[in-house]
C-alpha cells in the first residue's frame, strides 16, 4: 500500500480550514478519483493533475489512484488545490520522499503543461496556516508578492510542478516558458487608487468641493462618530463628489482592520491593485445592482458582495431610490449586526460587513423638484412611488439626513482657502480618540457602536428632556432617539467637550429629522 500526503487550505467565506490530501495507489484498473465533497472545478483536477505530472517526467501509475480530501464533511471548491493533489500523488508514487511535505502547505492551480497558476484568497490562507503552526508553504510564483505580506512563514515560489519535485529532492524533466512570469493581475501589488491619483496630482480632497460647507460639516460628524448619511438635493450639487471624499477624512485603518480588508480583497482577487493600505475602502455599486451582488451570492458556497468589499470603509448608494426594493431591504440587517450570513445548499457563509452607508437621492424622479419646482415634470404619484423605495425602517437606521442645495457662486472668495481633507481628518482622529478612551472598558471604538443604555445614564437630564419631547411629538422613534443621542455625543467630541449639552442634543435631533 502506497499513501502520499500533502496539505492545503480551504475557505468558506473568510473562515479557513486545513485540508489533508491523501493519495492512495492500489491495484486495479487504471482510474483516478477524487473524493471528499469536491465541487465541479475540483473534480476536473483529475485531468489537470495527470497531464501536469506527466509533463514533469512522472510516469503516471497504470493502476487505481484515489485522493481523499479530509475532512470529508466540509465542501471544497476551486482549482487552487491542484498542486497539493499532485504533490500527494507524487509522494505516493515515489517521485518525492514520503515524509518531506509534513507541516508544509502546497497551493496552486495547474495547467496541462505543468505550469502553476496563481490563486485567490492567499492572504487569509497563509494567516490561517501560520496560526495553525505550519512553517513552510509552496505558492505560485505569481502570488509571491502577496505571500510576502505574511511574516514568520517560509514561502517558496514555484512556476512548474517540476520545480516542486526538485525542491523536495526528486528529479524532474520539464521546460518553463521563458515568457512565463508574474501573471497579470496577480503580481507585485501596484499602487492603490489613492496613491496613483496622488502621484498624478489629482488626489481626491475635500478642498476640491466648491461650497457645501454644511454638507462637509455633516460628513465630518459622520466620520468622527461612524454614522450613516443620506444626502438629498438636485443633480449637480456635489453629492457624489462629497461621498467619494469621505474616505479621505476617515481615521486610518488599524493593523487588524488592514488585514481584514486585505483578506477580503485577496478572496476577491483584487489585492494586487491595493496591497495592504490604511485607506478605508470605497464601494459604489450601480443602482441596477441585484441583491446578491450587494450581499454576496453564488452556487454552492457564496462569494463576497459589495457590502463586504466595503467592510471598514464606505458603501455609497447613488440614486438610492432607484435601487430595487429587495436590494435595499437586504442591507437592513448588516447595518445593525455588522456581518452578513448567506445560506446555500452546501454551506452557510459569514462575511464581515461593518461599513458606513452613504446614500444620495434627488428630490424627485426628474431631479428638479427643488425650490420653486418650475422645471419639475413629476406628478405627486411619481414622487410618492420614488420615495416609497426608501422605507421607514431603512431611513430610521440612517443617523444623518441632510439636504444639499444648489451652489449659488461658481468661483467663491479665493482669499479664503477651503479646508483640506488632511485638516478635517486630524479633527476626526482626535474625536475618535476621545470616544475610544471613553469606551475603552466597553470595547466600542466610536459613538455609533455605544449602547443607548450607557448614553442615557451619562447624559444630563435637561438634554434627555429634549429627546423625550421629540418622542412625544413623533419626530423620533425609540431607535431614532438612541441614534440622535449618539450624534449628540459625536458633536460634543468634535467640539472638544466631555459630554453633550442641550445644543448638541438639539443639533443631533435636527440632523436626524431635517428631511422630514
Amino acid at each position: 500500500m502506497r499513501i502520499g500526503t500533502a496539505l492545503s487550505v480551504g475557505l468558506v467565506g473568510l473562515k479557513a480550514f486545513t485540508i489533508s490530501m491523501q493519495a492512495y495507489i492500489s491495484q486495479g484498473l487504471p482510474y483516478f478519483s477524487i473524493i471528499g465533497l469536491p465541487d465541479a472545478s475540483l473534480s476536473e483536477a483529475r485531468e489537470r493533475v495527470r497531464s501536469a505530472c506527466s509533463s514533469a517526467g512522472f510516469h503516471w501509475p497504470q493502476t487505481r489512484v484515489t485522493v481523499n480530501l479530509s475532512p470529508a464533511s466540509l465542501p471544497k471548491r476551486g482549482a487552487g488545490h491542484d498542486l497539493a493533489i499532485a504533490a500527494s500523488v507524487l509522494c505516493a508514487g515515489g517521485a518525492i520522499p514520503h515524509d518531506c511535505l509534513q507541516e508544509t502547505l502546497v497551493l496552486g492551480e495547474l495547467k496541462l503543461d505543468g505550469t502553476v497558476l496563481p490563486v485567490t484568497g492567499l492572504l487569509p490562507i497563509l494567516l490561517h496556516a501560520r496560526a495553525s503552526g505550519i512553517s513552510r508553504a509552496f505558492v505560485p510564483y505569481a502570488n509571491m508578492a502577496e505571500a510576502a505580506l505574511v511574516p514568520d512563514i517560509e514561502v517558496t515560489p514555484v512556476r512548474h510542478v517540476g520545480e516542486l519535485i526538485e525542491h523536495m529532492g526528486g528529479r524532474a524533466k520539464y521546460r518553463i516558458d521563458p515568457d512565463h512570469g508574474v501573471t497579470a493581475g496577480h503580481g507585485t501589488p501596484s499602487r492603490s487608487p489613492d496613491e496613483a491619483v496622488e502621484a498624478d496630482g489629482d488626489r481626491p480632497d475635500m478642498n476640491q468641493v466648491i461650497g457645501q460647507e454644511q454638507a462637509k460639516w455633516a460628513l465630518e460628524v459622520a466620520a468622527a462618530g461612524g454614522h450613516h448619511v443620506i444626502m438629498v438635493g438636485p443633480p449637480g450639487t456635489g453629492k457624489t463628489m462629497l461621498a467619494s471624499r469621505l474616505p479621505t477624512i476617515m481615521p486610518p485603518l488599524n493593523e487588524r482592520e488592514q488585514l481584514e480588508v486585505a483578506s477580503i480583497r485577496s478572496l476577491c482577487g483584487t489585492l494586487p491593485a491595493y496591497g495592504i493600505t490604511e485607506v478605508p475602502p470605497y464601494e459604489a455599486p450601480h443602482h441596477t445592482a441585484s441583491a446578491p451582488s450587494l450581499v454576496g451570492g453564488g452556487s454552492g458556497v457564496a462569494v463576497p458582495g459589495a457590502i463586504t468589499r466595503a467592510h471598514g470603509g464606505v458603501l455609497f448608494m447613488d440614486e438610492a431610490p432607484e435601487f430595487s426594493t429587495r436590494a435595499l431591504q437586504t442591507i437592513r440587517e448588516p447595518l445593525e449586526t455588522g456581518f452578513v450570513s448567506i445560506s446555500r445548499s452546501k454551506a452557510t457563509t459569514h462575511f464581515p460587513a461593518r461599513f458606513q452607508l452613504v446614500m444620495a437621492a434627488n428630490p424627485c424622479p426628474c431631479g428638479f423638484g427643488w425650490g420653486s419646482g418650475e422645471r419639475c415634470v413629476c406628478t405627486a404619484k411619481d414622487r410618492t412611488r420614488y420615495w416609497n423605495r426608501l422605507s421607514g425602517p431603512i431611513l430610521d437606521r440612517i443617523d444623518i439626513q441632510i439636504t444639499v442645495p444648489p451652489v449659488a457662486e461658481y468661483a467663491g472668495d479665493e482669499s479664503k482657502p477651503r479646508e483640506s481633507s488632511d485638516r478635517i481628518r486630524h479633527r476626526v482622529i482626535e474625536a475618535r480618540a476621545a470616544a475610544a478612551e471613553r469606551y475603552r472598558m466597553h470595547g466600542w471604538h466610536c459613538n455609533a457602536k455605544a449602547s443607548g443604555e450607557w448614553l442615557r445614564a451619562n447624559t444630563s437630564r435637561s438634554a434627555l428632556t429634549l429627546i423625550s419631547q421629540a418622542l412625544k411629538s413623533e419626530r423620533l422613534s425609540l431607535r431614532g432617539a438612541d441614534r440622535a443621542l449618539r450624534l449628540a455625543w459625536t458633536l460634543a467630541d468634535v467640539a472638544g467637550r466631555t459630554s453633550p449639552d442641550d445644543g448638541d442634543v438639539a443639533a443631533g435631533i435636527a440632523l436626524r429629522t431635517r428631511l422630514r
